[in-house]
């Protein structure tokens, strides 16, 4: 049977639009189920491992006030290895900053290169493994991270 690499590839990309834009909307509260059980994200900070970090990662987040946020993917570029596990590299772009809309207009305060190592689970759903942001640039403004 051949790897559909187009289904995967789009599937990815869908897994990450969702992501992000729990993060952007809805600040995160579900992040940590797009994760597999110990899955490891690796932001500009620091790395948090297991879904339970993650979620607390978010919820402190969230718990600091008010934040406009979005995250901006590009390049997105997907190997598949097999039926079951990929991997995605990307490029985000992050604007973001405490308050409440609209802000004043800067430059991003993150572009990254992003590396995903993703596996399908028995329940057909895609997740992260690994999620590690490396950054490439930036701004004045510190990232949450």
């Amino acid at each position: 049977m051949a790897v559909d690499k187009l289904r995967i590839r789009q599937e990815l990309e869908m897994l990450n639009i969702a992501f992000w834009h729990d993060v952007d909307s809805d600040w995160g509260r579900r992040a940590h189920e797009f994760f597999t059980e110990d899955g490891v994200y690796t932001t500009s900070h620091k790395a948090r491992k297991g879904r339970e970090e993650i979620r607390g990662f978010y919820a402190g987040r969230e718990a600091k006030g008010p934040r406009v946020a979005r995250h901006l993917i590009h390049n997105f570029h997907v190997t598949v290895h097999d039926a079951d596990h990929a991997t995605a590299e990307w490029t985000m772009c992050l604007y973001a900053d405490d308050g409440e809309a609209p802000l004043m207009s800067e430059p991003p305060i993150l572009i990254g290169a992003v590396r995903d190592e993703c596996v399908r689970g028995v329940d057909e759903a895609w997740r992260y493994a690994s999620r590690t942001t490396t950054p490439l640039f930036k701004g004045s403004k510190p990232t949450s991270g």
